[in-house]
């Protein structure tokens, strides 16, 4: 049967170990069966040390010898047959499955989930600090919750952690330093102001990212984009010259913030790596929390061992202290990460409505649920400016969308 071939030497040794140490795939048991040593020689089949093939689920018989080769194939007329995944020919389609079917909804989902614990996040933020004011150690438990979580999530494998060396690290610390220094001073920001307040302030933040692009990066913002950040810089004015809670710690850490985040973006930029946005954000987290912890020892360590720790305890039990503290510094992490996720899911001009939509939620369910008492030039204000951020998001991202199809082109 010279079409079937001599299995001899090193070669067919090599092929027969191989077969024989492939795993099955399903419970069922192994058929074992010597081939008769007159009938193989008949047909040229060789085997060196005269053992044993295993058949196993993975292994259809037919396909390896030839019809009389396979002593029970006569009492056993049906075929084993390989698992359903591979039955299905290389060209056939698989059935679409859920998430390919409605992406919209898998999208607004996330839209959701991410709006969800940015306003959970928030709220109990500052219920944290109306009890516990210490804004540089809650940083910390921010940070340090979500550090745990990172490293229980590589320890998994989900996901699998990225390496990293010196270089990466070089690119990565100044990213992470602006984004300890706007995290704590947003934080202290809350802790002074009303959280509506706060963000409205914070609404200014495209003006800023208008002017470092114009005079530090030295690239030329458009006509349009500067124009719409008139409201947005009139509307926060209206808004803080009448607010009630308004204090000039509270103001000047706001805008702190909105510059230190901008000059994340910055660096961003520049540390552009070939690791995903969960890993890259896992290993600021871990930088940005070295970074904060000598603050918060050396500002609030005297107070908090005195009486700030006592205090808290003594107001709401060490229970639901201890709780608070887990719980704000996971739903931080997780709004993060969620919107880090949304945001690559979608188009740049979805992304910048998204932003602006997150903002009127976190202001509006936290005016409900603190019961703020805003004027009404605040109010008018706060519309005035969200209005002007909308207006911006707007004009840049189809600037961005038009630069794409420019080069696409």
């Amino acid at each position: 049967m010279p079409e079937l071939g001599t299995l001899s030497g090193g070669a067919g040794a090599a092929g027969v170990a191989g077969l024989l140490r492939l795993r099955r795939t399903v419970a069922a048991p192994a058929v074992a069966s010597p081939l008769p040593s007159a009938r193989c020689r008949a047909a040229g089949v060789v085997f060196p040390d005269g053992g044993q093939l295993v058949w196993g689920r993975q292994l259809r018989p037919a396909l390896l010898l030839p019809a009389g080769l396979v002593p029970w194939q006569d009492a056993r007329r049906q075929t084993l047959r390989p698992p359903a995944a591979t039955a299905a020919s290389p060209g056939e389609a698989k059935p679409a499955g859920l998430l390919e079917k409605y992406p919209a909804v898998v999208t607004g989902f996330f839209f959701f989930t991410w709006y969800f614990l940015n306003v959970i996040f928030n709220i109990l933020n500052k219920k944290i600090y109306n009890y516990f004011p210490y804004p540089y150690f809650v940083s910390v438990v921010h940070l340090f919750v979500g550090v745990i979580y990172c490293l229980l999530s590589w320890t998994v494998g989900l996901p699998k952690r990225a390496p990293i060396n010196s270089t990466l690290l070089k690119l990565l610390f100044p990213v992470a330093l602006c984004h300890a220094l706007g995290h704590v001073t947003s934080n202290v920001s809350f802790a002074a102001v009303a959280v509506s307040f706060a963000h409205t302030i914070k609404a200014l933040e495209p003006f800023f990212n208008a002017a470092a692009t114009q005079f530090i990066l030295g690239q030329q913002v458009p006509l349009p984009l500067w124009l719409s950040l008139a409201p947005v810089v009139i509307g926060v004015s209206m808004a803080s010259l009448t607010e009630l809670s308004f204090n000039w710690i509270g103001f000047i850490n706001a805008m702190i913030s909105n510059i230190s985040f901008t000059y994340r973006s910055i660096y961003s930029k520049k540390a552009m790596t070939d690791m995903d946005s969960t890993n890259v954000y896992a290993y600021i987290s871990i930088i940005a929390l070295i970074v904060c912890i000598p603050p918060a020892v050396i500002i609030e360590g005297p107070q908090l061992l005195q009486y700030g720790f006592k205090d808290a305890i003594a107001k709401v039990g060490l229970t639901k202290f201890v709780s608070d503290l887990f719980f704000v510094g996971l739903f931080y992490h997780l709004y993060n990460q969620v919107a880090t996720n949304t945001l690559e899911r979608v188009a740049p001009l979805t992304h910048a409505v998204g932003n602006v939509l997150k903002r009127v939620f976190v202001i509006g369910f936290s005016i409900i649920i603190f019961g703020n008492r805003i004027t009404t030039q605040t109010g008018i204000g706060t519309v005035i400016a969200i209005a002007g951020v909308a207006i911006y998001s707007y004009i840049k991202a189809k600037i961005e969308e038009e630069k794409r199809q420019a080069k696409s082109a």
